[in-house]
C-alpha cells in the first residue's frame, strides 16, 4: 500500500478537496484539446468526491509557460472538456493564487467544481525555494489533499510534493495514482516469462530501469534511436543515424551483463533506413550487420525484426513496453512501433505500457482495451520502476 490514507479513508462531506490532476493534453495549433485522455482518467476521483458530498478544486499545469501568465496554455480548455465529461458547470479561476481565487473557493458548494488556472503561471511551482509561500498559498484554498497526477510524482513540485505538509493525516492519493502504482508494483514481482521492450532516442534515460529490471528479465528487445548506440557498442556502423557518444561504453557493458547472465538481448536485425529524416525521404530495408551506409540513418525496425521479436514475445506472461520502435511520427517509419503493438494486444500477458508516444501509437490504432495497463505517465513510470517510489508519493505517507 502506497499511503496511509486513500481517498475512500477521508470523511469528504461538507469538505472543499485540492485534487492535484494531470491535465497536460496536448493542444492543437488552434488551441483546442488534441486528445482528452488525461481528463478522462481524471473522472473516477473527481466523481467519487462529489458523490460524497465535497466540492473539488482542481489544479493542473499545462505545457511549459516560462513562469508567467501566457494564454496560449491557459487551462479554460480543459475546463470547458471536462464539465461536458461530468456533465455539470465547471468553473475556470482567473489564477491560481490571489484574493479572488480565495473568493471563489470559498464561495463553493458540495457538488461543485473549481479548476485553477495553470500553476506553472509560477516560477515556485518547478522551484519551490524560489518562494515557500507559493504552496502554502495554494494549500490554503482546502480542507483536503488528493495528488491523482501520477505524471508529474516524480518531481519535487510545490502542488505535487511540497503542499502535501500542509495536510497531515489529509492527504491521499487518487483512484489514478493508485491504479498506477499497483500495476507498476507488480512489474517489480512479474510472472514469468517477463520480457521488457524498450525504444525511444536515448539510452541515458533509460538504461536505470533496464539496470533496476535486468535481474526479473526472461528477455530484453532494443529498438528505436537507442539501438543504434548498441550497434556502435559491437563495432557496427551507423552512418547518420542518431546515438550517443558517451553511452557506447554503457552499452557495451549492458550487452556484457546480458551475455552474463544468460538473458537474451534482442537488437533489430534488420533496419529501415532513410537518406533524410522526413517522411518523404528515400527508404531501403538493410540487414543491421552490413552496417548503415553515410549519408543514411536508421528510421525503423525491418520486417525481420518485426516477425522475429513478435513470434518471440508469444509466450509472455508480463510485458513491460516503453518507447517507440522507429520514427512514429511519420507514417512511412511507424510500422514496427504498430505491429509490435498489435502482436502485444494479442498476447493472453499481463501487458504495461509507459507513457508517451508508445502510448499515443496504441491509441491511435484503436488498440487500448486489450491492453492491462497503459500508464499516463512515461518518465514517472520509468523512475518508480527503477526506484520503487516517488517524491510525489512519498509525500502522501
Amino acid at each position: 500500500m502506497i499511503s496511509k490514507l486513500q481517498l475512500q479513508d477521508l470523511d469528504l462531506k461538507g469538505k472543499k478537496v485540492l485534487v492535484r490532476v494531470d491535465f497536460n493534453v496536448p493542444l492543437t495549433k488552434e488551441g483546442s484539446i488534441a486528445d482528452d485522455a488525461r481528463i478522462k482518467e481524471s473522472l473516477p476521483t473527481i466523481q467519487y468526491i462529489l458523490k460524497s458530498g465535497g466540492s473539488a478544486i482542481l489544479m493542473s499545469h499545462l505545457g511549459r509557460p516560462k513562469g508567467a501568465p501566457d494564454p496560449h496554455f491557459s487551462l479554460a480548455p480543459c475546463a470547458k472538456a471536462l464539465s461536458k465529461l461530468l456533465g455539470i458547470p465547471v468553473q475556470i479561476a482567473p489564477d491560481c493564487i490571489g484574493q479572488k481565487v480565495e473568493k471563489m473557493a470559498q464561495d463553493l458548494q458540495p457538488g461543485q467544481v473549481l479548476l485553477l488556472e495553470n500553476v506553472r503561471f509560477y516560477p515556485a511551482e518547478e522551484n519551490p525555494s524560489l518562494d515557500p509561500t507559493f504552496a502554502k498559498k495554494l494549500a490554503s484554498l482546502g480542507d483536503i489533499y488528493v495528488n491523482d497526477a501520477f505524471a508529474t510524482a516524480h518531481r519535487i513540485h510545490s502542488s505535487t510534493a511540497v503542499i502535501a505538509q500542509y495536510f497531515p493525516g489529509k492527504s491521499a492519493a487518487g483512484f489514478l495514482m493508485l491504479k498506477e502504482v499497483n500495476f507498476l508494483s507488480s512489474l517489480l514481482n512479474p510472472k514469468h516469462p517477463f520480457y521488457i521492450i524498450i525504444g525511444g532516442a536515448k539510452i541515458s534515460s533509460k538504461i536505470g530501469v533496464l539496470k533496476s529490471l535486468l535481474s526479473k528479465a526472461d528477455g530484453i528487445f532494443i529498438g528505436g534511436g537507442m539501438a543504434f548506440t548498441f550497434f556502435l557498442a559491437q563495432g557496427i556502423k551507423i552512418g547518420n543515424s542518431i546515438h550517443e557518444d558517451d553511452q557506447i561504453p554503457v552499452a557495451a557493458q549492458f550487452l556484457k551483463e546480458c551475455s552474463e547472465k544468460n538473458i537474451p538481448c534482442w537488437l533489430p536485425k534488420d533496419v529501415i533506413i532513410a537518406n533524410d529524416f522526413s517522411d518523404e525521404a528515400q527508404s531501403k530495408c538493410i540487414l543491421a550487420s552490413q552496417g548503415i551506409p553515410e549519408g543514411w540513418q536508421g528510421m525503423d525496425i525491418g520486417p525481420q525484426t518485426i516477425e522475429k521479436w513478435s513470434s518471440s514475445l508469444k509466450d509472455a506472461a508480463t510485458v513491460f513496453w516503453n518507447g517507440p520502435l522507429g520514427v512514429s511520427e511519420f507514417s512511412h517509419f511507424a510500422t514496427g512501433t504498430e505491429k509490435i503493438a498489435k502482436a502485444l494486444s494479442s498476447l493472453k500477458a499481463m501487458t504495461v505500457v509507459g507513457g508517451g508516444d508508445s502510448v499515443a501509437a496504441i491509441h491511435h490504432l484503436n488498440l487500448a482495451s486489450p491492453f492491462s495497463h497503459l500508464s499516463t505517465g512515461g518518465g514517472a513510470s520509468l523512475e518508480f520502476i527503477e526506484h520503487g517510489h516517488l517524491p510525489g508519493i512519498d509525500a502522501l505517507k
